[in-house]
């Protein structure tokens, strides 16, 4: 099931709800606005990796909305994708020049909205930068200011899995469920030595070690 977080923002309970049927159902955790206002005032607690948003709202249109969206440079590796029944060149223009990644028209087809979301989540994660690191999946390379590194598939998997989710802390237990599986018997110390390899490669200011506890990529 996928981790990640999509805010669907629209003033029309129905559209609303069908959405949010249709997302849920994929995997995703979805969160709802009806219009600008409120979608500006959640951004903070849920943290959306993905936006749909309506044009046509009241309070706060869906132009303005991006915008303000927008002047956030924390919130630039959020995806958003506008939705409306306007379908004019000139509305579609507006939508990318105020921020927008995508556009998709009224009335909704769930299996292409979900399509075009789940290409513009997979390639705004394979582009992602934290802390100086980004990481392609597909090709399996780590990118540490802007430098092609390559890694062996235990140390790539440990760096990924950290990554994933920054300022997490990950038990020890979970990092041998995850890398390693349940059928291998690690110890702490098979887990110390991937730790110092991959600091070696990227710097020892990316990993923080919590005594005792387990390891967290930092996010700062």
């Amino acid at each position: 099931m996928s981790n990640n977080k999509i805010l669907i923002v629209d003033d029309e309970p129905d559209i609303i709800e069908f959405l949010k049927y249709n997302l849920e159902k994929t995997g995703y955790i979805v969160q709802s606005a009806s219009n600008g206002i409120d979608a500006l005032s959640c951004l903070n607690s849920f943290e959306p990796n993905l936006i749909v948003l309506d044009i046509m709202m009241p309070k706060l249109n869906g132009i303005d909305t991006c915008m303000e969206i927008r002047k956030k440079p924390k919130n630039n590796n959020i995806v958003i994708v506008f939705l409306s029944a306007i379908n004019e060149e000139f509305s579609q223009l507006a939508c990318y020049d105020a921020g927008g990644d995508d556009f998709v028209s009224k009335p909704i087809q769930p299996r292409l909205l979900i399509k075009k979301i789940n290409v513009l989540l997979k390639r705004n994660q394979n582009n992602t930068e934290i802390n100086g690191i980004r990481i392609d999946d597909e090709k399996y390379i780590v990118f540490c200011d802007n430098k092609a590194i390559s890694f062996p598939k235990k140390e790539f998997n440990l760096l990924r899995l950290l990554y994933s989710k920054p300022g997490k802390v990950f038990l020890r237990d979970q990092i041998i469920s995850v890398v390693w599986g349940n059928d291998y018997i690690v110890s702490s110390r098979n887990i110390d030595v991937q730790i110092r390899k991959i600091r070696s490669k990227i710097g020892v200011d990316k990993i923080d070690t919590i005594k005792g506890v387990g390891y967290r990529f930092n996010e700062r």
